[in-house]
């Protein structure tokens, strides 16, 4: 689903159209549907009462919150958002340099430089173009294909604890540790560099970084000063705090006269053994 929206950039937006897909393998947009709402709340608010807030309907967007702003906004089920699909994945599995759906599609589908001008062409006009309804037909395509390579990149991403392979897992991770080690340090290597030169230089902003002074102010008292201003201004303080093992051992024995509370926790640390003396 895809939705246009006339006068946008106003604090008055208005919903133009409304774009459905019923088939996701329609490659052509036979099976699209576009509703012109454009100043038509009735048919809005059918759409909505029978479509949005059906929780047996799956309902696929990009960046489905500003749809579902003008779409039913909390009371919308069963929302699909390919936008979060794709946020989620990591960096290796999804290495592209951001997420517009645009990007999306030319790098996850066969559709290829995909024209996104007509997006903020004059949605409030009728009739409308003929290429702002294929550019509104094509879009709800776009996403589908999108939406479909995005879950076959999730089962990539999703894997079985039960029955992973840890001699591969472990050979895939000493395979790539080394160059991981190299880059890291290029990276910090370079940064300090290009800091260095811009404060030499006294360039404060590039095309790709800037540079400003960072100052944080930590403020501290007397615990003895703080206690006596609490008990002679009769301040309402009371809070746990956590007693560290420095302050156990500087309160020695007077740990044994006050109540404490004990909150134990536990996790898992995975350590890297060192192979270095192995053959």
């Amino acid at each position: 689903m895809d939705t246009e929206v006339a006068d946008y950039k106003t604090r008055k937006p208005r919903l133009s159209l409304i774009q459905v897909l019923a088939d996701s393998q329609d490659l052509v947009g036979d099976r699209v549907y576009i509703l012109d709402v454009l100043d038509n709340p009735d048919l809005t608010n059918f759409f909505i009462d029978n479509i949005m807030v059906e929780p047996n309907i799956e309902k696929v967007f990009h960046n489905a919150r500003f749809d579902i702003k003008f779409l039913g906004k909390n009371q919308a089920e069963n929302i699909t958002c390919t936008w979060e699909i794709a946020k989620k994945l990591p960096y290796y599995i999804l290495p592209l340099p951001n997420l517009k759906l645009k990007t999306l599609v030319e790098n996850l589908t066969d559709f290829k430089n995909i024209d996104k001008q007509i997006q903020g062409s004059d949605w409030g006009q009728r009739p409308l173009t003929e290429k702002q309804l294929e550019y509104a037909k094509m879009d709800c395509v776009y996403l589908a294909q999108v939406h479909l390579a995005l879950l076959e990149l999730m089962k990539q991403n999703n894997s079985e604890p039960t029955t992973e392979n840890l001699e591969e897992l472990s050979q895939r991770y000493q395979d790539i540790l080394h160059e991981w080690k190299l880059l890291d340090s290029e990276i910090a290597h370079i940064l300090e560099r290009i800091k260095l030169a811009m404060q030499a230089q006294n360039i404060s902003e590039t095309s790709t970084f800037k540079l400003s002074p960072t100052e944080r102010v930590t403020q501290k008292v007397n615990f003895a000063e703080l206690a006596a201003i609490v008990q002679n201004q009769e301040i309402d303080l009371d809070f746990p705090i956590t007693v560290t093992q420095k302050l156990q051992k500087d309160f020695g024995d007077i740990m044994n006269k006050i109540l404490v509370n004990k909150e134990k926790s536990s996790s898992w640390k995975l350590t890297v053994k060192d192979l270095s003396d192995t053959n």
